[in-house]
C-alpha cells in the first residue's frame, strides 16, 4: 500500500514538474517573441499615410497577424490656421510619407506589410528593412502626442492688421517682422501721432 501511495506521489510530482516545464518554456517563448518586436518605418506614397493605416489594421484583422503587427503610428500635429478672424484646425503630417509600425520582423509579417496598398517599400536595404532604435521612436510619438498647437496665418512684413484684444484693440498695425515659428510678429501702431512697435500673438489680430 505504501508503494502504490509513494508511486502515485511521484507520478504527481512528475506532472507538476512537467505542467512547470511547459509554463517555463511559454514563458521564455513569449520573452523571445517580446525581444524580437521592434519598430520599422514604412515609406508610403504621398497622401497615403492614413490610408496605409487603415488598410494594414484591415489586413493584420483579415489574416491573423495581430501576433506579428502590433502597432501603426502616424505622427501628426495640429496646426490652427486664422482666417477672418476664425480658427480653422487641421492635422498636419510630422514626417509625410512615412508610417511607424511596431511587429516581429519574418517572412508573413513582412508580406501583409509590403503588400498593403499604398506601401512602396521598408526603410533599408530591399532584402533587409532596418529596425529604428526605440529611443528615436519614443522622441516621434511624444512629439506628435504632446505637440503644441501650431497657428499659422498668411501675413507678410508690410501688411496691414486690425488689433481685436489686448490693450491696443481696435487699432490699425503695419507689421514689420513675422515669427512663424512662434506664431508672433511686430507691428507699428500709430499712437498720439507716433510710431509705436509692439508685439503680437496672431490671435490678436485680423487680416485687412
Amino acid at each position: 500500500m505504501a508503494k502504490k501511495e509513494k508511486s502515485m506521489e511521484e507520478q504527481l510530482n512528475e506532472e507538476k514538474a512537467l505542467e512547470e516545464a511547459q509554463a517555463q518554456a511559454a514563458e521564455e517563448e513569449k520573452k523571445a517573441k517580446k525581444a524580437q518586436k521592434r519598430w520599422y518605418i514604412v515609406h508610403t506614397y504621398s497622401g497615403y499615410e492614413n490610408k496605409v493605416k487603415v488598410n494594414l489594421e484591415k489586413r493584420i484583422e483579415y489574416m491573423n497577424m495581430g501576433d506579428k503587427i502590433f502597432r501603426i503610428e502616424v505622427p501628426q500635429k495640429t496646426v490652427t490656421q486664422m482666417k477672418g478672424g476664425k480658427k480653422q484646425e487641421r492635422e498636419e503630417k510630422i514626417f509625410p510619407g512615412y508610417v511607424l509600425v511596431e511587429m516581429i520582423m519574418d517572412e508573413d509579417s513582412w508580406y501583409v506589410v509590403r503588400h498593403t496598398s499604398g506601401v512602396t517599400k521598408f526603410v533599408g536595404s530591399a532584402k533587409r528593412p532596418i529596425p529604428a532604435r526605440d529611443s528615436e521612436i519614443k522622441k516621434i510619438i511624444n512629439r506628435s502626442s504632446s505637440q503644441s498647437q501650431k497657428i499659422e496665418l498668411d501675413v507678410k512684413a508690410g501688411d496691414k492688421v486690425r488689433i481685436i484684444s489686448g490693450p491696443f484693440a481696435d487699432f490699425i498695425a503695419d507689421i514689420i517682422e513675422v515669427y512663424p515659428d512662434k506664431s508672433k510678429l511686430r507691428a507699428n501702431v500709430s499712437i498720439f501721432g507716433r510710431e509705436t512697435p509692439v508685439e503680437l500673438e496672431y490671435k490678436q489680430i485680423n487680416k485687412l
